[in-house]
């Protein structure tokens, strides 16, 4: 009973159903980047909407997640940026509520440009599960008590690339899915929350990739399913057993995620695919392609009818989901690597250098307003209870309105 409540909690909140929720992973909790919230700042700088800023304690591109009036980030630190920490601190304040530190089990050499706090963490509502690109991940409560630990890399040496690793977990219902891919020891596997030991393991193919799984909500029709975009392919999963249900090959995006809404799947795949996922049948059937929308860094996003890429150099470029057909672009200034979310009818798009362009929605994409932040940005914002969050570096803000001029 417990499960299906749980089941159930998960689908109401993957339609909107749970206003002003949590954000528990890379790209919110169903990793659409989308967000119910509404009222949005449209504007900010160093003296205009910034609720806080606080300062980290080392490195990384990794994204905030929020839950339960907490805000999560992981950092790396040291010359060999072998010491991982965790920071959580109070989403009102910005008070730093706990900090652990663990050491690095696997390889941790990374790009300068990244770090080995690459991956966003994931949180089930109690617990929070962290990865980092030595591939060594950790399972804390929310009151930060370390549950389980697991070296993955330590178990499997050749897990490793030469730039790093940065595939964030995903949780779906009481199984953790990672995935590492790369061109030694390449699997993904599942792992039981409670206890961080594997359900399941797939050997996946020899190639670096850094996109992360992806959930396809079951919304009252079926369980939902893990998708793992590979290279070549991208296929479905149970997430309890791994058991392969869909397979589609074609040579695939290696950093832009896929990203879903209700049945329909969207692969950037030089260009975009979209698919309608058969529940019954467990096959995905090809709706349209649009070559025009080939992504960037950044993962596409989609909301409803209108679906969108960052393309370079910075094109925000907006289709129709029925057929693919292209309805406007919008010239930004670049270049991207986070992934915009979309709130409150706008899109909120921050480049590498700190700039957010927020686009108003429509039948033409408007510029409405622009923030700043003032230190490069690779980490996708997350939206919570009235506030966005980004994340350098060097620092975290909270958005916000304060209601002063």
């Amino acid at each position: 009973m417990r499960a299906k409540l749980l089941r159930i909690g998960l689908a109401l909140a993957s339609i909107g159903v749970f206003a002003g929720g949590d954000w528990l992973q890379f790209r919110g909790t169903d990793n659409r980047s989308v967000s119910d919230e509404s009222g949005l700042p449209t504007s900010f700088g160093s003296e205009e909407n910034v609720a806080w800023k606080v300062p980290l304690v080392g490195r990384g591109p990794s994204s905030p997640i929020v839950v339960g009036g907490k805000v999560v980030v992981t950092c790396s630190s040291g010359f060999r940026q072998d010491r991982l920490h965790v920071l959580v601190f109070d989403a009102a304040s910005g008070r730093r509520l706990w900090h652990r530190q663990l050491w690095a089990t696997g390889h941790t050499w990374t790009d300068p440009f990244g770090a080995v706090a690459d991956n966003t963490p994931a949180s089930d509502g109690r617990r929070i599960f962290v990865m980092y690109s030595s591939n060594d991940v950790a399972c804390f409560d929310l009151e930060g008590n370390l549950l389980w630990f697991r070296g993955l890399a330590y178990e499997h040496p050749a897990t490793r690339n030469d730039v790093g690793m940065a595939s964030s977990p995903l949780v779906v219902g009481d199984t953790v899915v990672v995935q590492l891919e790369n061109q030694g020891d390449s699997f993904a596997c599942g792992l039981d929350a409670a206890t961080g030991a594997t359900r399941w393991q797939l050997d996946r193919e020899h190639g670096a990739t850094w996109t992360s799984p992806t959930v396809l909500r079951g919304n009252g029709r079926g369980e939902d399913l893990v998708l793992l975009q590979s290279r070549s392919q991208l296929t479905a999963h149970q997430p309890r057993t791994g058991r392969l249900l869909w397979r589609y090959e074609i040579s695939c995006h290696t950093i832009a995620s896929l990203t879903t809404w209700g049945d329909r799947l969207y692969l950037p795949a030089n260009g975009l695919h979209a698919f309608r996922y058969d529940w019954a049948t467990h096959r995905a059937e090809l709706l349209w392609y649009q070559r025009r929308m080939r992504s960037g860094n950044a993962s596409p996003v989609a909301c409803g009818d209108r679906a969108y890429v960052l393309k370079p150099p910075g094109i925000l470029v907006a289709a129709d989901t029925a057929d693919g057909r292209v309805l406007w672009q919008l010239r930004l200034k670049g270049p991207f690597w986070a992934t915009p979310v979309v709130a409150g009818g706008h899109l909120y798009a921050v480049n590498y250098d700190g700039l957010v362009q927020v686009v108003r929605l429509g039948r033409r994409g408007q510029l409405a307003g622009t923030g700043r932040i003032d230190e490069r940005i690779l980490a996708s914002p997350a939206v919570a209870d009235g506030a966005l969050y980004f994340r350098s570096d060097q620092h975290l803000w909270k958005v916000a309105f304060t209601g002063e001029p």
